[in-house]
């Protein structure tokens, strides 16, 4: 095995110990409640030292969101990658539709969604996350080829779009899940698209 080959090896063990670090947290904090359940309890469940924990997480919170902070460096490749001509609108709609399950990927269990929802520092690091996200995301739209956008309008043209994505979830939360978000998503946008 090559040096490539190893790399590339750790790297799907380390993905692979992550998600099934998060799994674990998030029954812990669903079963106990986020403020209840420790790190040393997340280590010890998972057979792990509180240091081993932090060489996955850097803290508590990053466990509900994974890998949001690459999901977003690649949503907004998506968004410089759609061809020159598509309206900005189109874009975004495109790419946060084809992208939307795998940004809530942490979120696609409805008790997972009310846990963040319910929890007040859980809510401030998604909102984090998500300004971090919009910022991302604009940026790319005014990098497209020929956009012609203003950062005002790029910017707007962005949260309209995260808030059709986050009113999506919020009503998959409100069906209990039973419902399809991607179809909840191409609604939101329908519904909030500039007439001109």
């Amino acid at each position: 095995m090559n040096g490539a080959e190893r790399s590339g090896l750790r790297e799907r063990t380390r993905r692979a110990v992550r998600a099934e670090l998060a799994e674990l947290a998030l029954g812990l904090f669903v079963e106990r409640g986020y403020e209840e359940t420790t790190v040393d309890d997340i280590a010890a469940a998972a057979g792990l030292s509180k240091r081993s924990f932090f060489r996955y997480f850097p803290s508590k919170e990053d466990v509900v969101f994974g890998d949001v902070e690459d999901l977003a460096d690649q949503v907004a490749d998506a968004v410089r990658a759609r061809p020159a001509g598509e309206a900005p609108w189109t874009a975004l709609r495109a790419v946060l539709r084809e992208w939307e399950g795998r940004v809530h990927a942490a979120q696609r269990d409805p008790a997972t969604l009310r846990l963040i929802e319910s929890t007040p520092a859980l809510r401030a690091r998604l909102n984090l996350r998500r300004d971090g996200m919009r910022e991302r995301i604009t940026a790319a739209l005014l990098d497209r080829p020929g956009s012609g956008l203003d950062a005002f309008t790029a910017d707007l043209l962005t949260a309209c779009a995260a808030a059709a994505v986050d009113a999506a979830g919020r009503e998959w939360l409100r069906r209990d899940g039973a419902t399809d978000r991607t179809e909840l998503v191409d609604r939101a946008f329908a519904l909030l698209a500039p007439s001109a």
